[in-house]
């Protein structure tokens, strides 16, 4: 089954963000590794409209300036034990686009298909637990 262009762009803006995670430069550099991981994520993937590459880009600069924002709602939903570091790295990426997409963005898409495509991504490329511990997370934080 192909998937739709909007599920590609949501998995490059992903990536673009798991790059970030490991190659974030100093803060004066910020909007250029931002730029080169969104280039580098989709270039990876099928030829995306106009329209998807804003998303993208939208998504990722968006996600990171609201950060701090994102990992406190994510924080004050994981059990009393857990912090944000012992999330994987995927896992913790895929959530806080989410997160974003769920309370900040303004191209708001419904929230069921945030969430499945969240779980979709997780479990693509996190572990075996990993979709139904984002979808948990989700589900809580979209109620």
């Amino acid at each position: 089954m192909r998937k739709n262009f909007r599920s590609v762009a949501r998995e490059a803006a992903f990536k673009a963000l798991f790059q970030l995670e490991f190659n974030d430069g100093e803060e004066t550099e910020r909007e250029f590794y931002e730029n080169l991981a969104v280039e580098t994520a989709t270039e990876e993937s099928e030829k995306l409209s106009q329209k998807n590459l804003l998303y993208v880009s939208d998504a990722v600069t968006g996600t990171r300036a609201h950060l701090q924002e994102i990992d406190e709602i994510i924080k004050s939903y994981l059990k009393k034990n857990w912090s944000l570091a012992r999330i994987a790295t995927a896992d913790r990426n895929i959530l806080r686009l989410a997160v974003y997409e769920l309370k900040f963005a303004e191209d708001k898409n419904p929230s069921a298909v945030i969430i499945n495509e969240a779980v979709e991504l997780a479990k693509k490329y996190g572990t075996d637990e990993s979709g139904r511990f984002v979808n948990g997370i989700l589900d809580a934080i979209s109620k």
